[in-house]
Parts: C-alpha cells; sequence; structure tokens
C-alpha cells in the first residue's frame, strides 16, 4: 500500500485528481449534511450534537468500508434486470431514459422515495401544524428517540455513500487519492454540522428552504435511478441561488427590524419627555 501511495505523492495529475476529488465529495457531501441537520434538530437539545457526530462518522465508516471493497461497488451499475422501455433518443444517440435497472438505480430512487417522504411530511407539518389523522402525521413531530433519527441517517448515509464513492470511481483509479478524498470530505462536514444545523434551527424560512432542496434532491436521485442524469452543476446553481435570494430577505428582515427598534426607542424617549412635563 505505501509503495503505492508514494508515487502519487510527486505525480501532479494525482494532485489536480484530488483536489477535484475534495470538490466534489464536499459538494455531494451538502445533501447529506443538511438531512442530518434537519432530522437532528427534531431531538431534544442535549442529544442534538451527539446524534449528528454519530451520523457523519457512520458516514465516514460506510464511504471507507465501500472504499474497501471496491470492485463489489462497480458490479454494483451492471444491469439487474430491464423492463424494455425506453425513452427517445436524444442528440447523444442515448434514450432520455430506460428502465435496465442495477443495484445502484434501485438504491437511489428508494433513497429519493424516502427522502420525498421525509421532507413533505416536515412540510406538512410545517404548513399545518395542528394534529390531524393525516398518514403523514402519525408520528409526532418530534424525535423522541434518537435511535430512530439514527436509523434514518444511515438510510439515508447508505444512499449518498454510494453515489459518493461511485463518483470518485469515475473520476480516478487510485484507491489512495478516494479514501484522502472522502476523509476531507467527511472532515469538512463534522466541523460544519453544527454552524449549519444551528443556522438551520435558528432561521425558520431557512428550514423550508432546506425542505425544498431535500424534495429537489429526491427527485433528481429518482430520475438518475431511471436513466435520467440531471447535471448536478444546474443543481447546485439553483441552491446557490436560492440561499443568495434567503440570505437577501434575512439581511431585509434584520435591517427593518433595526429600524423598527430604532423607532420605538425614539417614541419612548418622546413619551418621556411628554410624561415629564414642558419644564424637563
Amino acid at each position: 500500500m505505501f509503495d503505492a501511495i508514494v508515487p502519487l505523492l510527486t505525480d501532479p495529475a494525482a494532485w489536480l485528481a484530488l483536489t477535484t476529488l475534495i470538490v466534489m465529495e464536499v459538494v455531494l457531501g451538502i445533501d447529506n449534511l443538511v438531512f442530518i441537520s434537519i432530522l437532528s434538530n427534531k431531538l431534544p437539545p442535549e442529544q442534538r450534537q451527539k446524534v449528528r457526530r454519530l451520523g457523519i462518522g457512520l458516514a465516514l465508516i460506510m464511504r471507507l468500508g465501500l472504499l474497501a471493497t471496491i470492485g463489489w461497488i462497480v458490479g454494483l451499475t451492471a444491469p439487474v434486470f430491464n423492463l424494455g422501455f425506453h425513452g427517445p433518443l436524444n442528440s447523444h444517440g442515448e434514450p432520455s431514459f430506460d428502465t435496465m435497472f442495477s443495484w445502484r438505480d434501485l438504491i437511489l430512487i428508494a433513497g429519493g422515495l424516502f427522502l420525498l417522504w421525509k421532507a413533505t411530511k416536515e412540510i406538512h407539518h410545517t404548513v399545518d401544524p395542528t394534529p390531524s389523522h393525516d398518514v403523514l402525521d402519525k408520528k409526532s413531530v418530534v424525535i423522541n428517540n434518537a435511535g430512530a433519527a439514527i436509523v434514518q441517517i444511515i438510510l439515508l448515509d447508505l444512499v449518498f455513500s454510494v453515489d459518493s464513492i461511485l463518483t470518485a470511481v469515475g473520476m480516478t483509479d487510485h484507491v489512495p487519492i478516494m479514501m484522502v478524498a472522502v476523509i476531507v470530505a467527511v472532515t469538512v462536514m463534522l466541523l460544519a454540522s453544527d454552524p449549519l444545523a444551528n443556522f438551520i434551527d435558528k432561521n425558520p424560512t431557512v428550514v423550508m428552504l432546506a425542505l425544498g432542496f431535500l424534495l429537489m434532491i429526491g427527485a433528481v436521485l429518482i430520475a438518475d435511478g431511471f436513466g435520467v442524469h440531471v447535471p448536478k452543476g444546474y443543481i447546485y446553481a439553483a441552491m446557490a441561488f436560492s440561499a443568495l435570494v434567503e440570505g437577501l430577505n434575512m439581511a431585509g428582515r434584520a435591517s427593518s427590524k433595526k429600524k423598527q427598534a430604532a423607532l420605538d426607542a425614539h417614541q419612548a424617549e418622546l413619551n418621556a419627555r411628554e410624561t415629564a412635563g414642558p419644564g424637563v
């Protein structure tokens, strides 16, 4: 293993691949981190940080474990069955969608459906918090059992880990580079987890935006499972633009609050002078 790493240290192409892969893994990890943040914020405050770190730690273990079985991972892209349907051919001569499914496709579809269900449930509760007999409200929105949260995190960790490792396999053939990129990306997730979760918890409008992101990510995972490959650059550009708009809204609200506070203070001062009398 050591003999395989030494030549990579002096190879500019290896460093370029490592840098590119780290960026890609960090970007892919954002989806995973948003889900963990939203889910952990449903727990009692004393359990949130522990569950976030456990979830991210499990993500690292899964990614490294999948890398150790790289041959099996590559085999996940082999077709398992074919329903025989496909869409019209695009400009590259490829069908716009197909029903030839591999294990990777099935995992992505299952993960996408889970994300759609989970995000829809949370949006439903946010829009209409009153108790109802709807199927989405059979469980309380506040998770009192950390084990239930961890199980859900593990399920999504598996989906995102498979996607992450297959992306790494497509970018480089060197397992040490993949391992370093994964470790760096998960370390960034760990450092960003508490600030991101606290930010989401303190800004309710950001929660709705993040749930919208999860809906979009779930739809993209399902589409990917059916052979419809949406360029991830478009997805993250849309997310960045939405986040920028929400940031401007937050800045506007903060400015309005400051102006209102100044007006209230000025009015209070005028009232105090009137109460004290003209001689003051």
